[in-house]
């Protein structure tokens, strides 16, 4: 009656990719995200963000707190202290009030950034940051 589908001894093409949480325009958090994988905000976050992969703060995003990632690209506007892995973006509609830590730092023109940066060889690896926090709770 019923056939069972055979599946080809193949890898998806998904499997390495993270999966991203999405906060959509008109959600206002308030609070303090952890996660392991990317995250995309077009809402408003009050609290910090720690994130051990890729973070975007879309054109209509808003974070006011600290964010704390990999690699973050910046459309929107934060209001907090930026500490960065790898690489920061900051797009041509961004707008930041804090300081930046990062290794490299790339910025379009008509950013805007109001704050110190500290161009950094080796930040703390992300893994263990977050680990530490989530054993402080």
């Amino acid at each position: 009656m019923f056939k069972r589908k055979e599946i080809e001894n193949t890898t998806m093409v998904n499997s390495d990719i993270q999966e991203t949480n999405l906060i959509i325009s008109g959600t206002k958090l308030l609070g303090d995200i952890v996660t392991d994988n990317n995250i995309h905000i077009e809402g408003e976050i009050h609290g910090n963000i720690t994130c051990k992969g890729l973070v975007i703060i879309g054109s209509s995003g808003r974070v006011k707190g600290n964010v704390n990632c990999l690699t973050c690209e910046i459309h929107g506007k934060i209001d907090g202290e930026l500490k960065v892995e790898d690489l920061l973006t900051l797009k041509e509609t961004s707008r930041i009030h804090g300081n930046i830590e990062t290794l490299k730092l790339k910025i379009e023109e008509g950013s805007f950034f109001e704050g110190t940066c500290k161009m950094s060889s080796a930040l703390p690896d992300m893994r263990e940051v977050s680990q530490l926090e989530l054993n402080e709770e």
